[in-house]
């Protein structure tokens, strides 16, 4: 075997790839709606 993946893998990459960053996209969307900083909880969420 000269390479793990198969060259029907890479279609399957490239859509798994496209469908993340769309998810991410998409989230950083709803956070700005929602007027959070991403990646910083609030002070009522930290856990005590």
């Amino acid at each position: 075997m000269s390479s793990p993946k198969q060259p029907k893998q890479k279609p399957r990459e490239d859509r798994l790839k496209a469908a993340l960053k769309a998810n991410m996209a998409r989230r950083k969307a709803q956070a700005r709606a929602r007027g959070e900083k991403i990646g910083v909880k609030n002070k009522d969420e930290k856990a005590g």
